[in-house]
């Protein structure tokens, strides 16, 4: 089994397998004659294959208990995956680097501050999605399309703060 103790996440530790998203260090423009500021182009979409597009969606998650206990990473090969908090919920993010098998060194867990998302590359490995303290309501942008988006990598893991 895997044990990882998940770190504050970070741009610097995140960079390899995909963006945050965060306005805090964003950079933004006024609109809306400067009533609204716009923090622009957060995180790249990728939608990969003929005839993929991009979707919004909403997920409603039940929190999980520490330590989390992993039996499985998910991939997209055909599109970046990304999650946003709706009400500051905090989650825990388990990744490893695209491939076709996982090296349990290079397995990495983060906790996120409520009021960061993340976007997932297209092809990044992940845990699902598992959301602390409450139960979470997060806005998501993935792909939508023909062809095979979804494969799965069993190993263990247990993640603790």
């Amino acid at each position: 089994m895997i044990e990882l103790a998940a770190q504050p996440l970070t741009d610097e530790a995140f960079a390899s397998f995909g963006e945050i998203i965060e306005r805090r260090d964003a950079d933004s423009f006024p609109i809306n004659n400067g009533r609204t500021q716009r923090y622009h182009d957060l995180a790249r979409i990728e939608t990969l294959g003929e005839g993929a597009r991009p979707i919004i969606s909403l997920f409603v998650s039940q929190p999980v208990a520490l330590p989390l206990t992993l039996t499985m990473l998910e991939r997209h090969p055909l599109g970046s995956q990304a999650f946003m908090p709706l009400h500051g919920e905090r989650f825990i993010v388990v990744v490893a680097p695209p491939g076709e098998r996982i090296d349990p060194d290079d397995v990495r867990a983060f906790v996120t501050n409520g009021r960061q998302g993340v976007n997932y590359r297209a092809g990044t490995w992940h845990a699902i999605h598992s959301v602390l303290d409450v139960e979470g309501e997060f806005l998501v942008v993935d792909r939508a399309g023909e062809g095979n988006n979804c494969a799965e990598y069993s190993l263990e893991i247990q993640v603790s703060l």
